[in-house]
């Protein structure tokens, strides 16, 4: 099984039904919903191109409608920590909202993407205006919060087969979206750096994931054949 390329929103309407993708920008009210679509634009990136860097000040929120985006850091001597590989649905950058700090890390695109953007004056109007909106705001932080203690926990807890599992079935069910992608669109590199492992370690346990028939592996991709037998693995 193989996920066609995300096609870019063109219309108002496509850019609705992109956004409402969201698990949670459906569970939004429906005001701010809508005040969101109308301060919104679309911006594109091309492949590699930067959006921010850590440091820079804080432009708004984002949203992906196409494409991905690639969030991490770089050392001084070009190691790399890459946190996610943003996709289609998901919002991005709620941190420097709250505390009106700086981009806490570097993002750029993965490949070609489309991103909806609300900035920050329109955020800040819309929070004065109603206060009540930043408990919404509030759920989506958290969201993203439980994640980052999951991962802490993992790494210090299990085996780095059972890391590589968690992982694919995160990716998979698109960090709780509603639809599951049976295709995780990331390279074995990527998938190693999210998790701190060597390469060489992800790609022999991939391929033991394979020789069990839990997964197929093809080209920048990872196709889960077995998702039940993975989280067997993933305990």
């Amino acid at each position: 099984m193989t996920v066609p390329a995300d096609s870019p929103p063109e219309s108002p309407a496509d850019i609705a039904r992109a956004l409402d993708r969201g698990a949670w920008f459906r569970g939004a009210p429906e005001p701010l919903r809508d005040a969101l679509r109308r301060a919104g634009r679309v911006r594109t990136l091309a492949a590699g191109e930067r959006l921010f860097m850590r440091g820079d000040a804080d432009d708004g929120l984002y949203c992906v409608l196409g494409g991905a985006v690639r969030v991490g850091a770089a050392s001084i001597g070009g190691r790399e920590a890459l946190l996610a590989v943003v996709g289609p649905a998901h919002w991005f950058g709620e941190i420097a909202l709250f505390d009106g700090g700086a981009r806490t890390h570097d993002a750029y695109a993965e490949r070609d993407a489309t991103l909806f953007h609300v900035p920050r004056a329109a955020l800040a109007a819309l929070l004065d205006a109603t206060p009540a909106y930043w408990h919404a705001f509030g759920v989506l932080l958290a969201q993203k919060l439980r994640l980052a203690f999951d991962a802490i926990e993992e790494t210090a807890l299990l085996p780095a087969a059972a890391r590589v599992a968690r992982r694919l079935l995160l990716l998979a069910d698109e960090y709780g979206e509603a639809a599951a992608r049976r295709v995780v669109n990331v390279p074995q590199e990527q998938l190693a750096l999210m998790l701190a492992l060597s390469r060489q370690t992800v790609n022999q346990i991939l391929r033991q994931f394979e020789r069990e028939g839990l997964v197929a592996l093809h080209y920048g991709e990872i196709e889960i054949v077995d998702a039940d037998g993975l989280a067997a693995h993933a305990r």
